[in-house]
């Protein structure tokens, strides 16, 4: 039976992985054993998946990105050229912390976008179509729809699903033409209303 998803020759996907269907993964990219990647997926090129990483469907990593044990990414998660996952908070070698017992689970949920070279510190969860700039680095959870930006990542606004910076009015509403779509400021953080 032939496969309904594309690897490049030059890409390598050990024994044990699930790929869906449509997904294409590019050149010295490698998929390690346990891993599952769901469909429609984009892996650009030297992208690394960890054992045991499950990766939703319709997810575009770019260029240069590993996603380490411990880190799981729901649909639609973009993954900026170069950006950096960790899964431990004090490596030293001398001490080795081999083995999921040691990670720290980070969680990007459905529609995040993690920008071009941005640090996401593990064991932190990036909320629900959430935008994180170039070079952030985020050392807490994010919640849905903050745009973070800087060192340390800080909430400087909020944004669509569709990407849309929003402005509330009065009664903290906003609404994206884009995704057509409301949203509602209350407590500090937004939702769909």
């Amino acid at each position: 039976m032939e496969n309904k998803f594309y690897v490049n020759n030059y890409a390598v996907v050990d024994e044990n992985v699930e790929i869906g269907d449509g997904t294409k993964i590019w050149h010295f990219s490698h998929v390690q054993s346990g891993s599952k990647i769901g469909m429609k997926c984009v892996l650009g090129q030297n992208v690394n998946v960890g054992n045991n990483v499950t990766i939703g469907n319709f997810c575009k990593i770019q260029n240069n990105v590993s996603i380490y044990e411990g880190v799981t990414l729901e649909d639609y998660v973009f993954c900026g050229p170069s950006m950096v996952f960790t899964n431990i908070l004090d490596p030293r070698c001398k001490y080795p912390q081999v083995g999921g017992d040691f990670y720290l689970n980070t969680l990007v949920k459905e529609g995040a976008s993690l920008g071009a070279n941005c640090t996401i510190v593990c064991g932190n969860t990036i909320g629900k179509a959430a935008l994180v700039g170039a070079g952030a680095v985020v050392t807490k959870d994010v919640p849905d729809f903050a745009l973070v930006v800087g060192n340390p990542g800080r909430i400087i606004g909020w944004v669509s699903e569709a990407g849309k910076r929003l402005s509330f009015d009065e009664n903290g509403i906003a609404y994206c033409e884009k995704s057509d779509k409301k949203y509602k400021l209350h407590n500090n953080l937004v939702s769909e209303a």
